[in-house]
């Protein structure tokens, strides 16, 4: 796009300095380019008048078309309103009512006139009335008014300086009477013909100003498409880049690997581990970069994937960084590995937070000498004092937590060539999200549990049920199992006493059970106490363990079977799904149970009928999506890339897959852009400052 839409919003007609202040600070509204993709969230019907016999309370907005016939102000002081009546050509009345601007409305309300009134339709005693109405003067030529008005995103703040959404579509009319002549297309003609897309032009003008719902609907595909379009394309141009300039270490030798799988692996890997671990020995021999995510349910054998990884790189004499995000997961995965590095004579070090001073210097030395091939650690790996003699794998669990910034300071580790890398998750992403947010990686999934592993019964219970949920508890402690039961809050708070909170519920439990040891944990405890606490529910010392979410991930222990969850409605599902995934570690069957109270929002409700309807994690990730939206389930500061202004991932995945398959064919076809029909692609990318994430915008 041409330079005119990197002007300052201030200068603007109508806009100014004092208004622009305003805009930067509450819209984020720079330029005219940031104001002109300011879109709509919703529109108005403008295009259908009722006759007031017509009117429902029901009805959000309603235009009517009559006559003011009488006009006066009732009442005084702070009390005071204006009263007007307005009568249809059926002869029917409709009360308009002002509280506010009583003075300037009676003043510029001209009786005897013919209306077009905007607004909420109130009925009270079989009259309708309709408060604080929009008017717009009925002119003879002006009979077939019909449109739908943009309603747009605005602040307290703002409504208070008088910059509501009509305010900005005024603002929006006079950009776009100076815009239109420089709008250029940043398609390409081939994308527009195959896709029938609306040129970019029309699709401005109608996104704001829809001169019909079929200029609507195509201005709006036009824009979603070009969003999603633009963002595969950088995350394809990015891989293909990496690919073709990143090298990557040569890992080819397996000995230990062969060793480890003939007399130290006591079961059998799942087919599905068996392929994932087939596609990274791939990337690892093949002389590029890896970069690879890899996705699987609670439970799926991720650990054991990362450690065969770890041992490649060890044989063929590289350092291997396994990085979680909290210290408990950290642990779980350093005992886990421990036994498996002591049978074959690794040196496996830990790195966290608590790690004594003295422990930390031999470490260090150590990672510098490379006489420690593989560390588990937390962010205390991402120190500088932290260095390695050839540190050639990083393995991120849980890698949303991590920041970009982060992560990018572990590859760093390695002066000479840049690692392998492997980011783990367990929390399933809905395949829209994977493609936005991971486009650029290659991406394995392991979709099956071990063997023997029986599915989660989960069951959703009312709080008048508690009594036999109890006994249920004591029938599976009877049977040597072990129970979590885990509560949203740590202490009462005035706005959510309706939830339990733990320390009220650690008291009742005790009670509810006294013949049972009770354990607690939740995350304002000290990390010995807490270190503590759950050792002695490892080692079965105690049967119960009352905590906070601070369980949800990374603790392993297979005697636990059931798990209850107070307050159920309080947590999202994803989160619901990682809290289950706690029991069902061992062969017994195990059980979830969802209590709340009677009183469920819509949203509440469909979240514990789908907990309740399946364990598949992916179908649980994409309910989530269409609830909570693509910035709340990932945390965007990470990635950038959801920057959306007008796509929604949990419902444009038909326009996404059109998208990434046309960025697909352009790359195969033309990786550099450099064809003659390429050109607007190319011109646009390049007016495009380098730091900008979404490639879609217009500057």
């Amino acid at each position: 796009m041409s330079n005119f839409f990197n002007t300052k919003i201030e200068f603007l007609k109508g806009v100014g300095p004092m208004r622009a202040e305003l805009l930067q600070k509450e819209l984020q509204i720079f330029t005219y380019g940031d104001l002109i993709q300011h879109y709509p969230f919703r529109y108005l019907d403008r295009t259908q008048f009722y006759k007031v016999s017509e009117l429902d309370e029901s009805m959000p907005y309603v235009q009517v078309r009559g006559r003011i016939r009488g006009k006066e102000v009732i009442g005084e002081g702070r009390k005071q309103r204006l009263a007007a009546t307005l009568v249809d050509e059926n002869g029917d009345q409709l009360e308009l009512v002002w509280f506010k601007g009583v003075k300037w409305m009676q003043k510029s309300l001209k009786n005897h006139t013919d209306y077009i009134v905007f607004g909420k339709p109130t009925e009270f005693n079989g009259k309708f009335s309709m408060a604080h109405p929009e008017l717009e003067e009925l002119a003879e030529e002006k009979q077939t008014t019909a449109f739908l008005q943009p309603v747009y995103h605005t602040t307290e703040k703002l409504k208070a300086h008088r910059i509501d959404s009509k305010v900005i579509g005024k603002m929006m009319e006079m950009l776009l009477k100076v815009a239109v002549p420089n709008i250029q297309e940043t398609l390409s003609p081939e994308l527009i013909d195959t896709y029938r897309l609306t040129d970019k032009r029309s699709a401005l003008i109608n996104i704001h100003f829809p001169e019909t719902v079929e200029k609507y609907n195509a201005a709006k595909f036009r824009l979603k498409f070009e969003e999603l379009f633009y963002i595969q394309l950088r995350l394809f141009r990015q891989k293909v880049v990496r690919k073709a300039d990143l090298k990557g270490q040569v890992f080819n030798q397996v000995p230990t690997l062969t060793e480890f799988y003939k007399n130290h692996l006591t079961f059998d890997l799942t087919n599905a581990q068996k392929r994932v671990v087939k596609e990274i020995y791939g990337d690892l021999t093949a002389g590029k970069q890896m970069n690879r995510l890899l996705q699987g349910d609670v439970g799926s054998g991720k650990t054991i994937v990362a450690f065969i990884t770890m041992l490649i790189a060890a044989d063929n004499g590289a350092q291997s960084v396994l990085m979680a995000p909290t210290e408990i997961l950290a642990d779980q995965h350093y005992v886990g590995l421990k036994k498996f590095a002591d049978s074959l004579g690794i040196n496996l070090g830990k790195l966290t937070g608590s790690t004594k001073a003295r422990e930390r210097k031999v470490l260090h030395e150590q990672l510098r000498s490379g006489d420690m091939k593989m560390i588990v650690g937390t962010h205390a790996l991402l120190e500088d004092v932290v260095q390695f003699q050839n540190l050639g794998l990083c393995i991120v669990d849980e890698q949303h937590r991590f920041g970009v910034e982060q992560r990018s300071k572990l590859w760093r580790k390695n002066p000479r060539v840049i690692p392998h890398v492997l980011v783990m998750t367990a929390t399933p992403i809905p395949r829209t999200l994977a493609m936005t947010l991971y486009g650029d990686l290659d991406v394995s999934v392991i979709d099956e549990l071990p063997a023997g592993r029986k599915e989660i019964v989960t069951v959703h219970r009312f709080d008048s049920h508690r009594l036999r949920v109890f006994q249920f508890v004591r029938d599976q402690i009877k049977l040597g199992r072990q129970v979590y039961i885990v509560y949203p809050l740590i202490e009462e708070s005035e706005q959510m006493e309706n939830y339990k909170d733990l320390m009220d519920g650690y008291e009742s439990v005790k009670r509810a059970f006294p013949e049972y040891e009770v354990s607690m944990v939740h995350g304002k405890m000290k990390p010995q106490d807490k270190d503590y606490e759950m050792q002695r529910f490892v080692k079965n010392e105690t049967q119960i363990m009352v905590a906070t979410t601070v369980i949800e991930v990374g603790v392993n222990v297979p005697n636990a079977s059931v798990m209850i969850i107070e307050s159920a409605e309080r947590f999202g599902l994803s989160q619901l799904h990682q809290l289950r995934g706690r029991v069902g570690r061992g062969a017994e069957q195990s059980y979830c149970i969802l209590m709340t109270g009677y009183k469920l929002s819509k949203d509440s409700k469909t979240r514990l009928e789908t907990m309740v309807r399946t364990n598949n994690g992916f179908e649980i990730a994409d309910i989530d999506l269409k609830l909570r939206g693509p910035g709340d389930l990932m945390g965007t500061q990470q990635s950038g890339v959801l920057d959306l202004l007008i796509s929604d991932l949990a419902k444009d995945a038909p326009i996404l897959q059109e998208a990434r398959a046309a960025a697909q064919r352009v790359l195969h076809v033309d990786p550099q852009l450099e064809q003659p029909q390429n050109h607007n692609l190319r011109r646009h990318i390049q007016s495009l400052s380098a730091n900008t994430v979404n490639w879609s915008r217009i500057s």
